[in-house]
């Protein structure tokens, strides 16, 4: 495939190795400044740009007929008009606050331990990430899907909050550490003992190939989807 990367940061640049160790073409590299670029080239692109471009981006992929993969968090205040947009111009795209396939097997396995959790007494629940300290936004977005996975299956809680929570909200701590990929933990407090489930990245592989692995599974197909599509999940 001839693939267009929007956004050449650290991401990016470990998306196009990934990308060319499995045989396809980095045809356009698009940087956080750049607002004007040729996406007729590409047979699909992989945005892991910033906020403030990320709407940019996939706007300029629909427009031009090109399926875009995006991993870009702090710009959903926006999603429901890009799946609008995606839909008017039937277009294909695959948003994940986390493209890393263990993540998206860790977001599963935290809804079926909330699913477990939901009817047993005397466990509170608190959420913890740390990422590196260029990461932009807080909570990340990963935080946030596991905080909402939770709320979709338990009645225990209505909200999440960064920080201190109140007592229907779930408290996210975030940290940032340098050279720190992304943690993440999920914990179930009771007086007599705590449950935890905790992803831990080493670097930014994981992230990249699942991106690349997206792409793959995007590329002729329109319509809207998620990484529990790729994987069948």
């Amino acid at each position: 495939m001839n693939i267009a990367l929007l956004g050449y940061g650290k991401m990016g640049k470990t998306i196009e190795k990934i990308a060319i160790e499995r045989g396809h073409t980095i045809v356009l590299k698009v940087d956080k400044d750049d607002t004007s670029y040729d996406l007729s080239v590409a047979d699909v692109a992989i945005d892991f740009s910033i906020p403030t471009a990320a709407v940019n981006n996939i706007t300029n992929c629909f427009n031009a007929g090109v399926p875009v993969v995006s991993g870009t968090t702090g710009w959903l205040d926006q999603y429901d008009q890009m799946i609008s947009l995606c839909k008017e111009k039937k277009g294909g795209f695959i948003y994940a606050s986390n493209f890393s396939l263990g993540v998206n097997l860790f977001f599963e396995l935290n809804k079926k331990l909330a699913q477990m959790m939901n009817p047993v007494e005397g466990y509170d629940i608190h959420m913890e990430e740390i990422h590196h300290t260029q990461k932009l936004d807080a909570p990340s977005g990963t935080a946030i899907t596991l905080a909402e996975g939770i709320l979709g299956n338990t009645s225990k809680k209505d909200a999440w909050k960064l920080d201190e929570g109140k007592e229907n909200e779930i408290p996210i701590k975030a940290l940032r550490i340098e050279n720190v990929p992304g943690t993440h933990t999920v914990t179930y407090t009771s007086e007599v003992d705590d449950i935890e489930i905790k992803h831990t990245a080493h670097n930014r592989q994981g992230f990249a190939l699942g991106a690349v692995v997206a792409s793959e599974w995007l590329y002729n197909k329109t319509g809207v989807f998620s990484m529990k599509d790729v994987l069948g999940l």
